[in-house]
C-alpha cells in the first residue's frame, strides 16, 4: 500500500458506507479505491486463499460507465465489492460453487440480486471461495484449496461463506455478499468476528434461474464489520422479484433507519445447551454467558430456558432435505453434461451425500418440508413470550484444518464432527426466521467466538436494533487480526 496515499491508503479504516460517502464528497474516486483493493487483494490474499476469481477488469468497466468521479446515485456508489462463488451470477464469469463439476459454468447475465448490487453503485472485482457445493462448515475445496482465517492461520474461517469472511476480516473490504442455508452467514462471522445476519427467508432474491435452494431454507446477504452495512446492503437488496413464490412481510421503515432507533426493553429467552449430547465449549459457553449479562445490563430482561422442540427431529429432517437437494442438483448437472456422476467427480463426503440422497422418497421430502412448518408454527407460539433468544452461534471455537473439510481422512466421522461443532444456527434455517451471529467474544488466543441472536419471522428490525446498541456498548470494529499488526 506504500504507492497509495492519502484515503485510498487508509480506506481499511471506514466501512461501506463512509467510503461511499468520501467518495460522494469527491475526496476519493472509484478507481483510485479499487486500485488500493487490488493491492490488497495481491498482498494478503495468497497468504488466507479468500478469492476463487478475481475480475478487476469488470469493475474497471463498471467505473468507466459512469462519468465524472461518482457512480450515480446508488447509495453504495463505488465501492468495491465480492461475491460469494455460489448461488449468484455475474454476466462474464463463472459462478463454480467452489466444485470440479460446475468450474467452467460461465453465465452472460447477471443475477437478480447482482443486479441490485449494482443498482446501489457496488462496484464488483472478484468472487469469494466457497467449499463444494457450500455443504460444510470450513471453506477448504479441492477445486480452491485451503482458505485460512485471519485471526490464525491454522484454524479454518469457517463456511460456506469462509472466503467473504476471511476477506472482511483481513479488511480488504467492509463487507461481503454471503449465503446461508444451514449457518453459512453466521458461522464464518463467529469464527472471524464479524457481523452476520441471515435475513428472513423470502427477503432477499435468488432469480431467476432459481426462486429457493434447500428448500427455502437458503437465504442470501452479507457478512460485514458494522452494523450499519449489513443494514444499508439489506435495504438495497430486499424485496420480491418476478417469479418470487413468496415474500416476506415488508418492513415499516428502511433497515438503516432501525440501526437509530432503540430495540426497547426486550425479553431474551437463554438457550445455552446444545441439543443431544454435544459438549459445549467452556468458551463459547462464556460468550453467550457474558452476552446475557451486557444485554441485561442495557436494560433486558434474560431468562435461561429451553426450546420447545425435539432436537434428534430437527435434525434427521434437515438432512433428508440437504441430501435429496444435494443429489437433485448433481444428477441435473450428469444429465446435462451427458454423463453419470461417479466418486471422482466431486469430494467424498460430498458423494456419500449423494448416494443418501438417492434413497430419499418424495415422501421423506414432503414429510420435512411439513415438519420445516410445524417447527416455525412452534417457534412462533414461543415468540409470544419472547422478543428474542439468544444462544452460542457455534459449540467450538475456530478449530484447525483438515477436520470438518469434504475430503477428511476418515469421511464416517464427518458427520458427528460437524454437528458437535455447529448444532444450533441450522434450525433457524427451517423456520426462516431472521438470525444474526455478534462478535462480543474472543478466546484468551485471540481467536473470535460469536453468540446467536434470533427474532420473530420478519422481524430483523428488532435484530438490527439491538444488534447496534451492542455494537455502540461493546465495539469490536478496532479489533484486527494480528497478521494486520
Amino acid at each position: 500500500m506504500n504507492n497509495l496515499s492519502g484515503l485510498a491508503a487508509e480506506y481499511d479504516q471506514y466501512d461501506a458506507m463512509a467510503l461511499a460517502q468520501l467518495i460522494a464528497a469527491r475526496q476519493l474516486t472509484p478507481l483510485e479505491l479499487l486500485n488500493a483493493v487490488r493491492a490488497k487483494v495481491e498482498a494478503i490474499n495468497p497468504t488466507i486463499n479468500a478469492f476463487s476469481h478475481q475480475c478487476f477488469d469488470l469493475a474497471e468497466a463498471q467505473i468507466k460507465q459512469h462519468t465524472g468521479q461518482g457512480m450515480g446515485k446508488g447509495s453504495f456508489a463505488g465501492v468495491p465489492f465480492a461475491l460469494k462463488d455460489l448461488g449468484q451470477q455475474l454476466a462474464g464469469t463463472t459462478t463454480t460453487s467452489g466444485a470440479r463439476m460446475f468450474k467452467d459454468a460461465r453465465y452472460d447475465f447477471d443475477s437478480t440480486l447482482v443486479e441490485r448490487y449494482k443498482q446501489a453503485g457496488l462496484v464488483i472485482f472478484g468472487k469469494t471461495t466457497t467449499p463444494e457445493l457450500g455443504i460444510t462448515t470450513t471453506t477448504e475445496s479441492v477445486l480452491y484449496g485451503k482458505t485460512r482465517n485471519p485471526w490464525n492461520l491454522e484454524r479454518i474461517a469457517g463456511g460456506s461463506s469462509g472466503g467473504a469472511a476471511a476477506a472482511v476480516a483481513a479488511r480488504i473490504l467492509p463487507a461481503a455478499h454471503a449465503s446461508d442455508g444451514g449457518g453459512s452467514i453466521r458461522i464464518p462471522a463467529s469464527i472471524c468476528g464479524l457481523f452476520g445476519m441471515k435475513p428472513t427467508r423470502g427477503r432477499v432474491p435468488l432469480g431467476p434461474t432459481q426462486f429457493e435452494s434447500w428448500g427455502g431454507c437458503s437465504i442470501h446477504h452479507v457478512i460485514s464489520i458494522s452494523v450499519r452495512d449489513s443494514a444499508a446492503l439489506l435495504d438495497v437488496s430486499a424485496g420480491a422479484e418476478f417469479g418470487s413464490p413468496y415474500v416476506a412481510p415488508l418492513p415499516a421503515r428502511p433497515y438503516l433507519s432501525e440501526t437509530s432507533l432503540p430495540p426497547g426493553k426486550l425479553r431474551i429467552a437463554l438457550i445455552v445447551e446444545p441439543y443431544g449430547e454435544t459438549p459445549l465449549d467452556p468458551e463459547c459457553r462464556k460468550a453467550v454467558m457474558n452476552a446475557a449479562k451486557l444485554c441485561e445490563s442495557l436494560g433486558h430482561h434474560v431468562t435461561e430456558t429451553t426450546l420447545p422442540l425435539n432436537g434428534q427431529e430437527i435434525s434427521e429432517r434437515f438432512l433428508t432435505m440437504f441430501r435429496a437437494s444435494v443429489a437433485r442438483l448433481l444428477e441435473d448437472a450428469a444429465s446435462a453434461r451427458g454423463a453419470a456422476l461417479t466418486d471422482q467427480d466431486v469430494e467424498p463426503v460430498t458423494w456419500m451425500v449423494y448416494q443418501a440422497g438417492l434413497k430419499i422418497t418424495a415422501r421423506d421430502y414432503q414429510r420435512s418440508v411439513n415438519a420445516f412448518h410445524q417447527f416455525g408454527y412452534q417457534m412462533a407460539k414461543f415468540h409470544e413470550d419472547y422478543d428474542v433468544i439468544l444462544s452460542p452461534t457455534l459449540a467450538q471455537p475456530p478449530v484447525g484444518m483438515d477436520i470438518l473439510n469434504l475430503s477428511p481422512a476418515n469421511p464416517l466421522n464427518y458427520a458427528k464432527d460437524v454437528s458437535e461443532f455447529s448444532p444450533y444456527t441450522a434450525l433457524y434455517n427451517m423456520t426462516g426466521q431472521p438470525s444474526m451471529s455478534v462478535p462480543l467474544h474472543w478466546t484468551p488466543d485471540n481467536l473470535p467466538v460469536g453468540v446467536m441472536f434470533t427474532a420473530r419471522y420478519g422481524d430483523e428490525a428488532t435484530l438490527f436494533r439491538l444488534a447496534a446498541q451492542l455494537e455502540k456498548a461493546q465495539p469490536w470494529a478496532q479489533r484486527k487480526p494480528t497478521m494486520l499488526n
